[in-house]
């Protein structure tokens, strides 16, 4: 142990006295070093995406986009571009919860040979708002409300839906936070999005406007909003746990990079403006063009140093992608900057190690707080003859970055253009694209929300607005807060919907869902076994919850090790719940309350059950008893599996694995 003078130091339980028990001295240079360091080891928190967690790994193309962009990290399908991303909720404070409905941040950090490119995105695809003007007022209204800084990390309350109601572009993105996408099951099973139109431009200079998408491997899933209020209770690291664990073990997170583009001369062949941040390009109409995989496989070594330092802005690009006139993503452009100024201490953040290129960077920008290069040499301008102009500017053919030549018209004006004035068309379309039960989920955030408001106006002005969406939802959020409809409103025509938004049509598989099996002594372990060996073979995890942990003692006498307990876990906690045989142990679990509530509470969840021999009593237990038994025969019924009387069990393995892939049973009656 040294100083942070590099002085060795031989004592640090006590500090300095005149006497063991006389006053401290002002001399104990240790002592001084080392608690101004303590009360100066916070820094300010983001405004928003306060709470983030972050991972490194790396981008791969799959082919080589040299008809499209001239970026070079996307040219070479056997280059790997190293990457940093940083996963975040957006409202809540740095201590808040994982699981709160929320938007998500998905911010990814390419350090290319020609620069660092950041693509700083949400999971949802468009925004509240239209203009950057606007953000400090939506910001203000979902912060906790200023009187009584109340409530933390979350949208239901009155300031929130006020400046909703009176400021209606954000109709569609409010339709998003309601719905599951804005309780992500894991931050590995999420998509990312750019949210803004970009440009991407190739060696010849012709442009196309691009749109970014993070299509994740697993496909995309969410929680049942019960469960993330519980989660946000018993276990608040929900989310960078699933994360940093699944890295660990060496299931690492996939997304694959896609693109939608448009020709210029498109631009204005749709009905809707492409510049609008509150809008989508439907992938029906504009496919996504899948160019590349990004793979998170390392965990960071310091959450302050890597994941709270780290620096992003959208205005950092490299040759091949450039900006469009988006009016929110030009106000970012400004924002970012600025922020980090004051976030991390001034003009120099860009050397920190997370945030320093990996290739070469040189200019005359000198000096400033926390400095870390050190400037050889007397000349520090452009241009000069002392230093035979050095450094220089590079050419477009040395790969100096040339802006698009846009042309561009028009009178100095606040205004909005008129194509940007459709509110309620597209957030139509997403509810039309919704199966039932997506859309009750949808109906229940409204009443959640709405219904914590405490000005009855308010919640009125919210139904009138989504009356212009959709009469049934608009009617069932009214009859929930207890407020009336408004009377000959306006709906939306818009019958179209786009199956892309709709998460039961996304990539469902088993890979990496984790399995409770309830069990106590005298379980039969051979079934145990068996089942885990299945799961192990598909890449699903298991753990054995019983009443205590440790050794269970089986029906023969043999171990099996429990790894958590009924009051160290939940049912929350997992993707499905599996219960063996071993009449002991049935026996012993009807008695537990912990035991019935945890598989009443999974089926009350739509999740996969399976139930194997004298297992199928503790279904009966816990008023599970719809299925229809026939012995040794596999009996399926909304993802509830179970099989009796059977000395083999890989029909029901193969049963019970296939449910689990699919994630939830929404048409379960619970």
């Amino acid at each position: 142990m040294t100083t942070n003078q590099g002085v060795k130091v031989s004592e640090d339980e006590h500090s300095l006295k005149a006497g063991s028990r006389g006053p401290t001295l002002m001399e104990d240079f240790h002592f001084r070093e080392k608690m101004t360091h303590f009360d100066h080891e916070r820094i300010p928190e983001r405004v928003v995406h306060a709470r983030g967690f972050g991972a490194h790994g790396f981008f791969q193309p799959y082919e080589s986009m040299a008809e499209y962009t001239r970026a070079g990290f996307l040219q070479d399908p056997n280059v790997k571009t190293p990457v940093f991303v940083r996963f975040s909720t957006v409202a809540g404070s740095k201590g808040s919860a994982d699981s709160v409905r929320d938007a998500r941040g998905f911010a990814v950090k390419f350090y290319t040979e020609e620069g660092n490119y950041d693509l700083v995105g949400n999971n949802i695809p468009v925004f509240f708002i239209q203009d950057a003007i606007k953000f400090p007022d939506l910001v203000h209204s979902f912060k906790p409300e200023p009187h009584n800084e109340m409530p933390q990390a979350s949208t239901a309350h009155d300031t929130f839906w006020d400046f909703a109601a009176n400021n209606q572009e954000s109709a569609h993105m409010i339709m998003w936070t309601m719905s599951d996408r804005a309780v992500p099951r894991s931050l590995r099973m999420m998509e990312g999005f750019g949210v803004h139109t970009f440009r991407f431009v190739n060696e010849q200079g012709r442009a196309r406007f691009v749109k970014f998408h993070w299509k994740p491997v697993l496909g995309v899933h969410s929680l049942v909003f019960e469960e993330a209020l519980t989660l946000a209770g018993k276990d608040p690291d929900y989310h960078r746990k699933d994360l940093w664990e699944a890295i660990e073990r060496g299931d690492f997170p996939e997304f694959e990079l896609g693109v939608q583009m448009i020709d210029e001369e498109e631009e204005f062949n749709f009905d809707f403006d492409i510049l609008d941040p509150t809008k989508i390009w439907p992938e029906e109409v504009v496919p996504v063009k899948k160019i590349g995989k990004m793979t998170l496989n390392r965990n960071q070594d310091n959450v302050f140093a890597e994941t709270e330092q780290v620096a992003f802005h959208p205005g950092n690009v490299v040759p091949g992608i450039d900006f469009s006139n988006d009016p929110l993503l030009q106000g970012r452009l400004f924002s970012y900057t600025d922020t980090q100024l004051i976030r991390l201490g001034g003009p120099n953040f860009h050397e920190l190690p997370i945030n320093r290129p990996v290739c070469p960077f040189h200019n005359n920008q000198y000096d400033g707080y926390n400095r870390m290069t050190i400037n050889k040499g007397q000349v520090a301008y452009h241009k000069n003859s002392l230093q035979n102009n050095d450094p220089r500017p590079a050419t477009e053919e040395e790969g100096g970055y040339v802006h698009y030549q846009e042309k561009v018209e028009g009178r100095k004006i606040r205004a909005r253009s008129d194509s940007f004035k459709d509110h309620f068309s597209q957030a139509k379309l997403f509810w039309n694209s919704m199966t039932e039960p997506e859309k009750m989920h949808i109906i229940g955030a409204f009443q959640f929300e709405v219904g914590r408001v405490k000005s009855k106006d308010v919640r009125q002005q919210v139904v009138n607005m989504f009356s212009h969406v959709d009469t049934y939802l608009a009617e069932q959020i009214a009859k929930g807060v207890g407020v009336s409809m408004l009377e000959n409103a306006e709906e939306s025509k818009v019958t179209a919907s786009s199956p892309a938004l709709s998460q039961e049509n996304t990539a469902k598989m088993p890979q990496t869902r984790k399995v409770a099996i309830l069990a106590a002594d005298g379980v039969r372990a051979e079934e145990v076994m068996e089942v885990m060996k299945a799961f192990k073979t598909e890449g699903v995890l298991a753990e054995i919850v019983s009443t205590h942990q440790g050794m269970l003692k089986s029906e023969t006498n043999e171990q099996v090790e429990a790894h958590q307990t009924f009051l160290t876990a939940d049912s929350v906690h997992y993707d499905a719940v599996f219960v063996p045989g071993g009449q002991g142990s049935i026996d012993q679990l009807k008695t537990e309350r912990e035991a019935i509530d945890f598989l009443r509470q999974a089926h009350k969840h739509f999740k996969p059950i399976g139930f194997v021999n004298e297992g199928a009593e503790l279904a009966q237990s816990a008023g599970l008893n719809d299925l229809e038994l026939e012995p040794r025969k596999v009996c399926e019924q909304e993802g509830v599996v179970c099989i009796t009387n059977a000395e083999e069990l890989t029909m029901f393995n193969k049963a019970f694995i296939q449910a689990i892939g699919q994630h939830r049973f929404w048409n379960r009656k619970v």
